[in-house]
């Protein structure tokens, strides 16, 4: 664990762009980017945004750990429409995995949102869509090293069960209702597909 914790890197918001009221969390909320590799540039652009929008964690494509603030301390990261948004919000920690995300097919090659070319050795395929969606760019493996120890380290921290919640793949009442877990972006909004459920993702989730 030691080893972890002294490979994370401080890349601290201003504290204009995030609360540093303290509350009991609840919940750890696991989202990707939709973007490249580059946490920092991550961070960089929610100093940009008005609203206070951030996560306390970050996690580039070559699993380094980026810490925007403490995570006892809270931003906006849930967006939803209920009238417990903010509450849901005060009470959960939010980490977000630099991923493309979903993926658009054309040509025999896999795009971005924002038209760049992932190559098809990063491309997970579902059978069944996922959110409506095939393609999404993989979560790579010292991405969810790093993700499994900082779960780990939260849990333990903040006394939030490890037990895996099927229902975190889908709209969840449980995530909702502000109950104790670890659950993903997917699990408070239907027009979100962060993060999806690649096998390797969900079987550390379930090991841990």
């Amino acid at each position: 664990m030691n080893h972890f914790l002294n490979q994370i890197i401080n890349h601290p918001l201003p504290d204009n762009q995030y609360y540093k009221d303290v509350y009991n969390k609840r919940q750890i909320v696991i989202h990707h980017t939709v973007s490249n590799g580059n946490a920092k540039n991550v961070i960089n652009w929610w100093q940009k945004q008005k609203e206070r929008i951030g996560t306390a964690f970050v996690i580039d494509r070559e699993g380094v750990i980026h810490k925007a603030f403490s995570s006892a301390h809270w931003a906006h990261h849930l967006g939803t429409k209920e009238i417990n948004n903010t509450i849901l919000n005060k009470q959960s920690i939010g980490i977000e995995l630099c991923s493309w995300g979903s993926l658009k097919f054309k040509n025999d090659k896999y795009f971005s949102s924002t038209n760049v070319e992932v190559p098809i050795e990063e491309v997970t395929t579902y059978d069944y869509p996922f959110r409506g969606i095939r393609y999404y760019q993989k979560y790579t493996d010292k991405q969810l090293e790093s993700l499994k120890f900082l779960l780990q380290y939260l849990c333990e921290t903040y006394k939030i069960p490890k037990t895996y919640i099927p229902e975190m793949w889908e709209i969840s009442k449980s995530a909702l209702r502000g109950d104790k877990g670890i659950f993903t972006h997917v699990s408070y909004r239907k027009d979100k597909s962060d993060c999806h459920p690649q096998k390797e993702l969900v079987e550390f989730l379930k090991s841990i």
